[in-house]
């Protein structure tokens, strides 16, 4: 009954200091799961009912402090016992867990004095009957640490997946953020470096309640804000993580590697075994998603702002931002109407392989991005046909290729494109992009793809593309087609343009115009009626209409 249970250092040996135990390798287990051993007969005579235990060590000297590391079961058959309140008041010290007592055949009971100074000490005593060996009850404690341990994998699995899940999503670090307040019974929140929210999760902890029915104190919020600013890499040595305590509320911050000061603040009930790892999950999960991607990096983009804010030319700020074009500018939305904050739309310019992104206009605007050297997928095959198509003609004719507004030149075009240079659909979103255009055009470009998003609003399309100018109408010369489009259209006003140009792309539905402009379809029926008038022009010709597209495909 006195043999040693699992390996411990030699009692002879110099012995380890308690001051800096190893971590446990597995969950420490309740001391209420050891006594529903039935087949232990272990009874609790004394102390606390409610403690974890690390460890299982056997020992039989008279003060066996030196050799605990902290959160054991001590388990002794009181051999060199003579003073049991100095042995108890030592492993007290030493922080041992619980005290087993193994009665016969040094001591026919466990001893009164023992019992009285476990229960003023306030360590758990288990009384150990004869007939149970102390190798049985070590083998018991490792069985439910194993159990313990299995549990905790399989927890830690399906959060893994759950988040991983949620990073998927069109809304990335809300998702997330929501997914482990879920995992952790508790609240998930992203904190600038002054303390400021950008995203919460889960129940707020002021107005969590206890079980006994008393309100968590206020303060924990604070608390929470003022252990994130411990964590914010503001200042060299700050640490990657904190953890603190506010009442009965664990408290938790991370710092997010590769983002600017960002902090994962969590507040739980407890701390169960598997929480940090999940935490730990989140923390590269939302670090890869705050962080700005890496296309054009941030000394390159702060360099092009300084010299075009100094009036430097487009396209001698272009390669600075990673390509010298031909760029494309999309609008996008979200397709179920929420705003979307500037960590959403990070996420979306890195699906789409870009860090220039425009999230911060407000008032409902669209995001905007900026793509360079980015051709839609649908776009490459039809720049692939066109350029093939316009080249014999032209090379028939003794004419060198003209290169249209929009299009990539000959030699560029007939190159089949990788496609992650291909802007694609994204979920959760409604794309409008430009055709690849230059440098010197995004204005314009910008135009284009705030039409092209209408368009895809109006048709519920995820993603509509402003096509570059080809077949017949390419054959036109740009002046002469943009002297004819001004001398045409010379009697519209902009908005009644952009209405009739609106209309005709959706092939002259009205509810689907109206749609696209934020207008009623009366509206609508006016506008067009109005253009018709002024252009002394049947407009349900299709003559006319053509006429008129080409026109406003000019502008």
């Amino acid at each position: 009954m006195d043999e040693p249970s699992m390996p411990i250092p030699s009692e002879g040996s110099t012995p380890p200091s308690p001051l800096s135990p190893p971590g446990p390798p597995t969950p420490p287990i309740p001391l209420a799961e050891l006594l529903a051993s039935r087949d232990l007969g272990l009874r609790r005579i004394a102390g606390p009912a409610e403690a974890e235990l690390l460890w299982v060590h056997t020992s039989e000297m008279a003060d066996p402090y030196p050799y605990l590391l902290g959160g054991e079961l001590l388990l002794s058959a009181g051999v060199l016992l003579t003073d049991p309140d100095t042995y108890v008041g030592r492993l007290v010290e030493a922080g041992a867990a619980a005290l087993g007592f193994g009665v016969r055949p040094v001591h026919e009971t466990v001893p009164g004095a023992l019992i009285e100074a476990c229960d003023r000490q306030g360590l758990p005593l288990l009384e150990v009957p004869p007939e149970t060996p102390f190798t049985a009850i070590a083998r018991t404690v490792w069985r439910l640490m194993a159990e313990a341990r299995h549990r905790e994998l399989r927890r830690v699995t399906r959060a893994q997946q759950a988040l991983a899940t949620a990073a998927a999503r069109p809304d990335p670090v809300p998702a997330v953020l929501h997914q482990l307040a879920a995992q952790l019974g508790g609240r998930a929140v992203l904190l600038t470096a002054r303390g400021e929210e950008v995203h919460a999760a889960g129940r707020d902890p002021a107005e969590e309640v206890h079980a006994a029915g008393r309100p968590l104190a206020p303060e924990a919020a604070g608390a929470l804000t003022r252990l994130a600013r411990v964590v914010a890499r503001e200042r060299p040595g700050s640490p990657a993580s904190a953890t603190d305590a506010h009442g009965d509320t664990h408290l938790s911050a991370y710092a997010l590697g590769g983002a600017e000061g960002l902090v994962l603040a969590l507040a739980t009930r407890g701390r169960e075994s598997g929480d940090h790892t999940v935490a730990g999950i989140a923390v590269v999960l939302l670090s890869l998603l705050a962080a700005p991607h890496q296309g054009a990096d941030a000394e390159g983009r702060s360099a092009a702002l300084v010299r075009m804010l100094l009036g430097a030319d487009p396209a001698e700020v272009a390669p600075l931002l990673g390509a010298t074009g031909p760029w494309t500018v999309i609008h996008a939305r979200r397709t179920d109407g929420t705003p979307a904050d500037a960590l959403t739309a990070g996420a979306l310019g890195a699906s789409l392989g870009t860090a220039l992104v425009d999230a911060g206009r407000g008032g409902g605007e669209a995001v905007r991005l900026l793509l360079p050297g980015a051709v839609p997928e649908d776009e490459a095959a039809r720049l692939l046909t066109g350029a093939e198509a316009e080249r014999p003609l032209r090379e028939a004719e003794g004419e060198p290729a003209r290169r249209q507004p929009g299009m990539a030149p000959q030699d560029e075009a007939v190159r089949p494109l990788p496609e992650a240079d291909r802007v694609t659909p994204q979920p959760g979103w409604t794309l409008g992009a430009s055709a690849p255009t230059p440098v010197t055009a995004l204005d314009a470009a910008d135009a284009l793809a705030a039409r092209a998003l209408a368009r895809a609003r109006a048709t519920r399309a995820p993603l509509a593309v402003d096509t570059p100018v080809r077949g017949l109408a390419a054959l036109v010369p740009p002046e002469q087609a943009a002297a004819h489009a001004r001398a045409l259209l010379a009697p519209l006003t902009a908005p009644l343009a952009d209405t009739l140009r609106c209309w005709l792309s959706l092939h002259g539905n009205w509810d689907r115009t109206a749609v696209a402009l934020g207008v009623h379809r009366n509206t609508v029926r006016q506008r067009i009626g109005r253009c018709g008038e002024l252009l002394d022009a049947d407009l349900d010709d299709m003559d006319v209409r053509a006429e008129l597209w080409f026109a406003l495909r000019q502008g």
